[in-house]
């Protein structure tokens, strides 16, 4: 019943976005001030005051601490009319007994809905104060939009079921139990299903189409990822002609999940979906009908290693299941759920579900490269052209003219054979960077928890609301993709310092091939592998002896240019310890933060070093939190599922090198806090006595060791080229976004524009152009935020190709 009414439900939540049947209004509600300005979101209505008004009428007066409901104080909200205007021609709700659900609690008032001549229906009343209503015949229960707001937040952020909330709301209405609460979880439940489409809905632009709701086609209603390649939104005229194919390459991760489980309970034709495959779940009714004209089919046995993908697809249990879990295609580079490329699993990860998916998610797209990682691509893709000749054709795809590869997952990989090692690596393939294929792998974390929920609803609304929990973790990663401390971004920023040095004529470089940051970053390096100097094999201790004290006196001589006074310590030093030759990893380097007050150190070097530290910390801690989820995942891996010596000994080498990895991150933060602290004092003109240092700080880390060279101009130049090929890889995707964001932005100038919206009311067409305008302006909003946290990287982009082009020219000329 309620879908009958959904487009009526849309329009009045985005007609709120305006000034409603205000628009007429030139005074105050109040004081019939001219221009108001003002209206409380907070409050019954939607009345628009001036300053003065607006402050008064949320001003205590200090009368009501008793805690008594306003029906038992004799109000009556009236409806339909103004607030202060009587209405001619009361109705009562339903019994006089009706039941808002707020932040503040569950409320019983007393409400009366206009019966006059001119009155709108009993839903669009209540719609219009920012009341939805629970059912659309006599309605007797609401929840305010805000309730239904925070409640949709709270749910992604801290995956609180609504059985946990609605009995949190009944507590703050009474906690003692003297009161009776009358239950409204069943509606609540409802409405914030209904409430979690409709905001998909407004935020897919639908309320702007003239089409409306049911114009609405498969995936539209999802949250693109910008840094993908999109034609007509943000590849340039002419890409398919461009000669590096391989940066408008599209790449998918497949993988599966069995914790989003669901119990056979209710049914399709008694809890359909909303949403009719318009979000990342692929529509139902087509898909079951697919899978049962397969369910003969028999799945080959593996040819590689026993993969329970494979060899368990048709036998995993489902007792009691209607669900077992959920397949998925992804973004594998940047973990987002593409459009109609989740599905349900009926037992295990069978080809004929997962095929399903990859075919319904290429159906989005017309790029001719695709690279395709899966935890079975070995024995997945072998038949997959032949498998596809049993879809529709609708779904089949033109692989004769497309560039297809196929991948195993990084992580994955060591598991297969040898050929499968080198047949489907992603470190011997062009065009991929560093792209691991584990994007699925990380997610699943965020969204299992979901599951306990989850697995208790009927179909519909379990897909539903998995819809909803990818579209947020979508955007959440759109706007959260200018987060970024690292220690390549320190360099590239000191980089660029250094080439504003060297335009400016302020650089202080004492050495041609050796700037100050150089100096320092090596320094680092070199106090990092005097740290591991011992964490090698027996046979290759002195080689790396040698190759470390023949860095470390390489260092030291250009040291001495830039800290003189760091002579006359050495020799003091050495007086000390006499003529004994101390071992490289003993040998003191004397780093700014490690001279303090003793001797006199450009404040210059002393930045410098603290830059580095800081960066250098962020990154130990990443890599730290990183293995250390890793053994947690293996060590439960190994516990569940591993049995016999061969499997368990595997098992422990495996931990072993994770393990390895955690000491090795853990060693690496550690710094001396007295020399991070006498720093500090420096830098910032505090003590130790009057601020409070982080925690992080209380630990000593050393500098992540990346290069192992013994001449220091390879060292530049290796860092130039590197640091050189990272900025043009990233300018590439910083492009991407910023083309997609303009493009999302003017998608929705377009469909804010008066001539579009002709067919609509004054009101409805004042708030359809409030969202668009509103929508517009944030996308640009964050396309700016982007530039701005990117301008040193897009800035050294050009430096390098201004460098480039002159190199090339000189070498023009020599020939």
């Amino acid at each position: 019943m309620w879908l009958k009414h959904r487009e009526l439900f849309l329009q009045e939540m985005i007609r709120l976005e305006g000034r409603c049947n205000r628009l007429a209004a030139q005074s105050c509600s109040e004081c019939n001030c001219p221009s108001p300005e003002y209206r409380c979101r907070d409050c019954l209505g939607s009345e628009i005051y001036c300053s003065p008004c607006i402050l008064l009428a949320h001003k205590w007066n200090g009368q009501y601490f008793e805690r008594i409901s306003l029906k038992t104080l004799g109000l009556r909200i009236q409806l339909g009319h103004t607030t202060g205007q009587i209405c001619l021609n009361p109705r009562r709700a339903f019994n006089d007994d009706f039941v808002v659900v707020d932040t503040h609690g569950i409320h019983e008032v007393s409400l009366d809905f206009c019966n006059c001549a001119t009155a709108q229906s009993h839903i669009q009343q209540l719609l219009q104060i920012s009341w939805f209503p629970s059912t659309t015949s006599d309605p007797k229960t609401a929840a305010t939009f805000h309730i239904l707001e925070h409640y949709h937040l709270l749910s992604f952020e801290s995956k609180v079921s609504a059985f946990e909330f609605y009995n949190a709301l009944s507590r703050m209405s009474d906690n003692t139990g003297l009161l009776p609460i009358k239950d409204r979880y069943d509606s609540f439940t409802r409405m914030i299903r209904e409430w979690r489409h409709l905001k998909m809905l407004k935020r897919s632009w639908r309320g702007h189409d003239p089409s409306g709701v049911d114009g609405t086609v498969e995936g539209e209603c999802t949250v693109l990822c910008p840094a993908c390649p999109h034609p007509g939104k943000n590849l340039p005229a002419g890409w398919k002609d461009a000669p590096r194919q391989w940066l408008y390459g599209l790449f998918l991760a497949i993988d599966a999940n069995f914790r989003l489980k669901r119990k056979a309970v209710s049914s399709d034709s008694v809890d359909p979906s909303l949403s009719c495959g318009w979000g990342y779940f692929v529509e139902d009714k087509a898909y079951k009908d697919f899978l049962h004209s397969g369910a003969d089919s028999v799945q080959e046995k593996s040819t590689c290693s026993s993969h329970n993908a494979v060899n368990m697809a048709d036998t995993k249990s489902n007792r009691g299941l209607a669900t077992t879990g959920l397949g998925t295609v992804d973004c594998a580079c940047h973990n987002m759920k593409l459009p109609n490329a989740v599905g349900d699993l009926q037992k295990g990860e069978r080809y004929i579900n997962m095929d399903y998916l990859f075919f319904s998610a290429l159906r989005h797209t017309v790029l001719d490269t695709l690279n395709v990682s899966y935890d079975i691509a070995c024995q997945w893709h072998k038949k997959l052209w032949h498998r596809m000749s049993a879809f529709p054709i609708s779904m089949h795809l033109s692989h004769a003219v497309k560039t297809i590869s196929f991948f195993v997952p990084k992580f994955h990989l060591p598991a297969h054979i040898e050929q499968c090692q080198t047949s489907f690596s992603f470190n011997f393939k062009n065009g991929v960077g560093r792209t691991d294929g584990e994007a699925p792998e990380r997610g699943w974390a965020n969204i299992n928890p979901v599951a306990s929920s989850t697995k208790e609803m009927g179909p519909g609304a379990r897909r539903d609301t998995l819809d909803d929990y990818f579209g947020d973790s979508n955007w959440k990663k759109v706007v959260g993709l200018a987060e970024t401390v690292t220690m390549a971004s320190v360099r590239l920023e000191l980089a660029r310092e250094d080439e504003i040095n060297l335009q400016t004529g302020t650089c202080l470089a004492l050495h041609e091939d050796c700037t100050p940051s150089i100096l320092i970053s090596t320094g680092l390096e070199l106090e990092e592998q005097q740290v591991h100097a011992t964490d090698n094999q027996e046979g290759k201790m002195v080689q790396q002896s040698n190759t470390l004290r023949r860095r470390i006196d390489t260092w030291m001589k250009m040291q001495e240019l830039y800290m003189p006074s760091l002579s006359a310590l050495r020799v003091s030093e050495s007086s000390v310890s006499g003529s004994v030759t101390a071992a490289p990893e003993a040998i003191k380097l004397w780093l700014p933060s490690q001279i303090s007050r003793n001797a006199p150190c450009n404040s210059r070097l002393q930045a410098i070093e603290w830059k580095l530290q800081y960066a250098q910390g962020h990154d130990a801690l990443r890599s730290l939190r990183s293995n250390l989820r890793a053994q947690t995942a293996i060590l439960k891996y190994k516990d569940r599922n591993l049995r016999g010596q061969g499997a368990n000994t595997r098992a422990r080498n495996t931990l072993k090198a994770v393990e390895a990895r955690i000491e090795a991150a853990a060693s690496t933060y550690e710094l001396d806090r007295a020399d991070v602290c006498s720093m500090t004092d420096l830098l910032w003109g505090e003590t130790e006595g009057t601020r409070k240092l982080s925690w992080i700080w209380n630990m000593r880390g050393a500098a992540v060791n990346e290069i192992d060279k013994d001449n220091a101009s390879e060292d530049m130049q290796i860092e130039w080229c590197k640091a050189r090929a990272q900025a043009m890889c990233w300018a590439e995707e910083v492009e991407l976004i910023l083309q997609f964001l303009e493009w999302d932005a003017q998608r929705w100038d377009e469909r804010g524009l008066e001539n579009t919206l002709e067919d609509a009311g004054e009101d409805e067409r004042e708030g359809r152009m409030a969202y668009a305008n509103c929508q517009a302006s944030l996308h640009r909003m964050l396309a700016e935020s982007f530039k701005t946290s990117w301008t040193d990287t897009l800035a050294l982009v050009d430096t390098f190709d201004h460098n480039s082009l002159v190199a090339q020219q000189d070498m023009d000329m020599d020939t």
